[in-house]
């Protein structure tokens, strides 16, 4: 089973913010960190999960509603240590690119399935390939189309397609989206395993994120591979890698 840290070591630390990215980098075996893309209202490629900010900040209102330099005054409060804030993938990827050059990967979810947000796929694959990042990188969303158009801008590019059972997942994948990878909620195995073989079913966790209390119990693996899961996305990987 591969494991990849879900918007970092999300648990114990604020999601999708530096001080998660990095604490996740520092865990040795894993395989890669996931996280979430938007865009501002002047075009700038930030790191957040929700579509609004009021959940992870003091703030209120829509991504697309603030300029980088309104949106980077939001404070994303931590128990211990200076308060975060919300990074540029340009950030994310100076804080992690000696990782990345010694194999991490990161998996990069457009949000789009709500807003498109036109020009970012355009800016995210310019990025990637400016970093020289692309042989490190998935590229997920819920947006059949969004991949279809990743797949124009770089024939190359790996593809995730996102949804909350397998069996929606493989039916994008087969209206020719382009993904070569599943990536549908970890209770969401609704087809056998011989279905999904050939396929990297990358599975993702739910909820139960910083500041919630770990519940203290562990994931058995074994039945999650016999399902067919061959990667999973994890808010506390480091309970799972030594």
């Amino acid at each position: 089973m591969k494991l990849w840290a879900h918007r970092g070591c999300s648990q114990r630390y604020p999601e999708n913010t530096l001080l998660a990215f990095e604490k996740a980098a520092q865990i040795n075996g894993l395989t890669g960190i996931e996280l979430d893309i938007q865009l501002t209202k002047d075009g700038e490629l930030v790191v957040i999960h929700d579509e609004r900010v009021e959940r992870t900040t003091e703030g209120i209102g829509y991504v697309r509603e603030y300029s980088i330099a309104e949106i980077k005054r939001l404070h994303i409060y931590a128990d211990s240590g200076p308060s975060q804030f919300i990074p540029t993938m340009d950030e994310v990827f100076d804080l992690l690119e000696p990782r990345i050059k010694m194999g991490l990967r990161i998996n990069v979810e457009l949000k789009n399935s709500i807003y498109s947000y036109d020009g970012m796929e355009e800016k995210i694959v310019e990025l990637v390939h400016r970093r020289g990042f692309q042989d490190q990188i998935v590229y997920s969303s819920f947006s059949a189309r969004s991949l279809e158009k990743l797949k124009e801008l770089d024939k190359n590019a790996e593809l995730g397609i996102l949804d909350t059972k397998a069996s929606d997942c493989l039916y994008k994948i087969k209206g020719g989206c382009g993904a070569k990878a599943l990536h549908p909620f970890w209770k969401g195995i609704d087809l056998m395993a011989r279905q999904l073989e050939g396929y990297c079913v990358r599975a993702w966790m739910g909820g139960h994120l910083y500041p919630e209390k770990p519940t203290g119990t562990k994931l058995d693996f074994a039945p999650l591979e016999a399902q067919g899961i061959t990667d999973i996305i994890l808010n506390e990987p480091e309970r799972y890698i030594s």
